[in-house]
């Protein structure tokens, strides 16, 4: 008896390749024994259920819960080639994902998990770093703000303040950019404090201390690096106007620049090699001179004092772009001293040398080219005699003959410009372990933080925009989406292992 074969068709794209990953991760494993569900609960387990829904999300950049069960409905052969049972039509709907997000909301199930997770992948991978980056953002939502909730109003990093947020802080590891810790705080939140706790957990999590945390200006509070030097740990970020008056940093530019040999600083390329000027001299990036201040600061009731080194590092392309800014500056406040005088319909007339100098110390000051421009008023007095009419008394009246001569004062721009383009960074690491080169290569390379931020926000993690009101549930999503940056970040550092170890073609 002959029967007719039914062949069905599964567009699978990359969803083989990340379920394979992240059986490598053993991730559902290890979620499951760190979330443990309601007595009740039937089908797939939470760690199977995250398994699928994270494959969604890498694989269409969408978060969004309704969009997983149709999905996973035209991958069902696909899909279960990997799970433990047959998948459900109930396994994926609204609820069940809304489970997920609430488990992984519990903060110390959360930290127990995270801790698990990072060892297994440290030494699945055989990762070894000595630097982990610090980084925050934000995520707005259409969210009602409570008096002690999560979604609170403040400094908005998406240039949405008229939106309530949540605030992500994310530490990576160096240099795949992998997360190996998130919290996630209440929007309003100040940086600062929240370099401390994460620390901590990393510290716990990788069972050790001793690495070096490179962060922007927010971790470079005095507490935070008298705290990371007390409990035997390394930071890396520049000093802003906050924790060093421009006084100090002007102060500390002169001496630089009385240095007339300033150590040169050339990034190499992707094979390690100093990119040359065809004259066949070294590209120079920056230069720096380094100095070193006691420091002294209670923690905890205790005095803590170390050695702190200051490295001050002129970036040529900083200083490039300063000067060009200031270019633009100039031309546009000396066109505005030549239009002061003009006498145009509708433009207030200035009368008196009183008003030019008024308006000639405006337009200098609104253009930050004070002392840079050299203006000299002239005024020629001119008095005529009113005669009084019907009663009024006979008056003097003195106008005046303007002229303004402007022109650039060449020594002080060329001094400003010599200032340009300078930070100061500070580390508590020594020279004999990090050199002032690879101090300033460090900081250079914090976009690796920046990568994954903005992975974790668009493509292919989405968190932006965020459609769920609960915050247990936005806690839960964020988690969830840094357990996927995770799976990213290793899956490329995979493939670029494996690259690295084929033969040139």
């Amino acid at each position: 008896m002959n029967t007719q074969a039914t062949v069905s068709t599964e567009r699978v794209d990359d969803v083989p390749l990340l379920f394979g990953h992240m059986q490598r991760l053993d991730l559902a494993r290890i979620v499951d024994n760190h979330f443990i569900p309601h007595g009740n609960h039937q089908g797939l387990s939470l760690g199977q259920l995250a398994m699928v829904w994270l494959a969604h999300i890498l694989s269409r950049a969408d978060h969004r819960l309704n969009r997983v069960a149709p999905w996973a409905a035209s991958l069902q052969t696909t899909i279960n080639a990997f799970v433990d049972a047959p998948l459900r039509a109930t396994d994926l709907t609204d609820d069940r994902l809304a489970d997920v997000l609430r488990y992984l909301s519990d903060d110390e199930a959360w930290a127990a998990f995270e801790s698990d997770l990072n060892g297994h992948l440290l030494r699945v991978y055989d990762l070894e770093s000595e630097t982990v980056r610090l980084d925050s953002t934000t995520a707005s939502g259409y969210w009602q703000v409570s008096e002690d909730g999560l979604f609170q109003f403040g400094h908005s990093k998406d240039h949405r303040p008229d939106l309530p947020q949540v605030k992500v802080m994310l530490a990576l590891l160096d240099p795949l950019g992998m997360p190996v810790a998130v919290d996630v705080v209440p929007g309003q939140r100040n940086d600062e404090p929240l370099y401390l706790p994460i620390i901590a957990r990393m510290r716990a999590s990788l069972g050790r201390s001793g690495l070096l945390y490179v962060g922007d200006g927010k971790q470079g509070a005095i507490l935070n690096r008298a705290t990371m030097q007390r409990n035997g740990d390394y930071y890396l970020n520049p000093l802003g106007l906050v924790q060093l008056p421009a006084v100090a940093v002007d102060d500390l530019i002169t001496h630089a620049l009385a240095h007339q040999s300033l150590i040169a600083v050339s990034r190499p390329n992707a094979d390690g090699e100093i990119i040359l000027n065809e004259d066949g001299t070294p590209v120079v990036h920056a230069e720096a001179w380094e100095t070193s201040v006691e420091l002294t600061e209670t923690v905890d009731g205790e005095p803590v004092t170390w050695t702190e080194r200051r490295i001050v590092v002129r970036s040529t392309a900083m200083q490039q772009a300063q000067t060009h800014a200031l270019e633009r500056r100039l031309d546009a406040a000396i066109a505005a001293l030549a239009d002061l005088l003009v006498a145009r319909q509708g433009k207030p007339r200035i009368t008196t040398p009183e008003q030019a100098n008024v308006a000639i110390a405006a337009i200098l000051k609104h253009h930050q080219v004070e002392g840079l421009v050299d203006v000299r008023l002239d005024a020629e007095a001119h008095t005529r005699t009113i005669r009084g009419y019907r009663g009024s008394a006979t008056r003097d009246e003195t106008t005046y003959t303007m002229t303004l001569h402007v022109s650039r004062n060449e020594a002080a721009i060329t001094e400003a410009i010599t200032r340009m383009g300078w930070r100061v960074y500070v580390t508590n690491r020594s020279a004999e372990h990090l050199s002032i080169t690879q101090v300033v290569l460090a900081y250079r390379d914090q976009y690796r933080a920046e990568h994954p931020m903005s992975r974790l926000k668009g493509t292919p993690l989405s968190l932006r925009p965020v459609y769920l009101s609960r915050e247990d549930h936005v806690t839960g999503l964020i988690r969830l989406l840094t357990i996927g940056l995770r799976v990213l970040s290793l899956l490329e550092y995979g493939i670029r292992s494996s690259l690295a170890r084929e033969p040139d073609a």
